[in-house]
């Protein structure tokens, strides 16, 4: 036992040493460049290239940038979480503008469902990488510029190396409370500013955090706990309205520009974008609310912060595979849906679709007037009008969580259903709300306390679609 300890404190102080010599060259490499632009700068009479006057002479003539300002963009390192419906727009106007050196993060390739709103993507690279999709846009559009790529997601094994000291601003495009947790974590460690701005249906917020560094209230801050898991929708679930997300997109490139060549940070304030009032798609209305500075007693910045005391990566290699974590467990914190909705059910609460297209298939001849099965679809309407299997009652999960579990009138309940023996199945779209709301059915006593079947199909209509009708629409 001892000695197989001290082959993997070997192992891990040899990769340690690996990353050590990777960071000095990387370091030194810094330095040089830096040396030899100060040297190139003291060689030319006029501080910005010659070609970079024609490029920016449009926002170079503005006061609030100029020449002064302009150097700020060039020299600044920014990191882009996220390169999708956010980072698209919000990463071209920053190219644009001159950035320095854009670096680029996320693990997701390019599906026909992103094009409507993910507009430096294109048909013709369905499939790559959405960093090198990007990349290949903003090379297009500004040759000038350091692109670096990380085909992955930021996680907490690798938000140290991404987000360090050296990194001037960092933007948060993603799409999940946990995923901004940690990043507004790591830029708190690293003493970096955030622009974190999110979208879903058709309404957006954006805030600037952590501004000055040290100062500024975090995400955990203005959010001390995450929403409820139930009530976390992503836009694969939620839909999303492509100039909202734009819109959002863009106003971080602003309010990225802004804190980048201004040195005097503003009080913080949310930004609230909707297009849905007076309808569905109503007049786009802004709205700002002024937010509450640092908290005294946040997680992540506050006095005694309990975050700063959770021990370096180092540390906890050092220690073995019994040393602390270096970051929270942002899953749990979150109630992501995966921890939450998949392990719901027992097994003998689920079928696959296999079993139920045989069910299907044993019922399609007889008279359906006695109803041998319900079958509840909750997805939400406009999902359900996509698409949907033969027989199915569409209840949205929306309904089912209006009403309270023990309350005697459940009027989202077809007629007849709370009668007779007829087993229940459930379906959505990829076996997540079905199991929350087979939960719900049975604790409001329609299994007649499991004389009477209710379950889910695994898998939702996605599993359906795969497996046994592939003509299934599935968005």
């Amino acid at each position: 036992m001892s000695a197989d300890l001290r082959r993997r404190i070997a192992a891990a102080e040899a990769g340690l040493q690996g990353l050590r010599d990777q960071l000095a060259r990387a370091e030194a490499e810094e330095r040089k460049r830096e040396q030899d632009e100060q040297t190139q700068d003291k060689s030319r009479k006029w501080p910005l290239e010659a070609d970079e006057y024609d490029r920016y002479a449009r926002q170079l003539i503005l006061p609030g940038v100029g020449v002064a300002g302009q150097l700020c963009l060039k020299r600044a390192s920014v990191v882009v979480i996220g390169a999708g419906g956010l980072g698209c727009p919000a990463a071209t106007y920053l190219a644009g503008a001159g950035i320095g050196c854009l670096t680029l993060v996320d693990g997701d390739t390019v599906e026909i469902s992103n094009l409507h709103r993910q507009i430096a993507h294109t048909t013709g690279r369905v499939g790559q990488y959405k960093v090198d999709s990007l990349a290949a846009a903003l090379r297009q559009s500004n040759p000038t510029i350091r692109i670096q790529t990380h085909k992955e997601h930021i996680t907490p094994q690798n938000a140290s190396t991404l987000i360090t000291s050296a990194v001037t601003l960092v933007l948060d495009c993603s799409d999940h409370p946990s995923v901004r947790y940690l990043v507004s974590d790591a830029c708190v460690r690293a003493r970096v500013p955030l622009v974190s701005a999110a979208a879903l249906r058709t309404d957006g917020q954006l805030t600037v955090l952590n501004n000055p560094p040290g100062a500024g209230p975090c995400y955990r801050c203005v959010f001390p706990r995450p929403p409820p898991a139930a009530s976390q929708t992503s836009c694969a679930e939620g839909g999303v309205l492509g100039p909202v997300v734009g819109v959002m997109g863009v106003l971080q490139a602003l309010e990225g520009i802004r804190v980048l060549v201004n040195s005097a940070p503003t009080p913080p304030t949310l930004l609230l974008f909707s297009s849905s009032s007076g309808g569905a798609l109503g007049a786009p209305t802004l709205r700002t609310v002024r937010l509450k500075g640092k908290r005294a007693d946040c997680y992540a910045c506050g006095t005694d912060a309990p975050l700063q005391k959770l021990r370096s990566l180092e540390d906890v290699n050092n220690a073995g595979s019994s040393g602390e974590r270096e970051w929270p467990d942002y899953v749990q914190f979150c109630g992501g849906s995966t921890a939450v909705t998949q392990h719901i059910l027992q097994p003998s609460e689920r079928v696959s679709v296999q079993d139920f297209a045989k069910v299907l298939s044993g019922v399609q001849s007889e008279d359906k007037s006695a109803r041998p099965y319900w079958l509840l679809d909750v997805r939400e309407r406009e999902f359900y009008d996509m698409g949907s299997i033969d027989g199915a009652t569409n209840v949205p999960f929306s309904q089912t969580q209006s009403h309270s579990p023990s309350a005697q009138t459940q009027d989202w309940l077809p007629p007849g259903m709370a009668d007779g023996d007829a087993p229940i199945y459930l379906v959505c779209r990829v076996g997540n709300d079905s199991q929350v709301v087979t939960r719900r059915l049975k604790e409001l006593g329609l299994d007649r306390g499991g004389a009477r079947f209710v379950g889910d199909i695994q898998g939702g209509i996605l599993a359906w679609k795969r497996s046994i009708d592939p003509t299934m629409p599935f968005v």
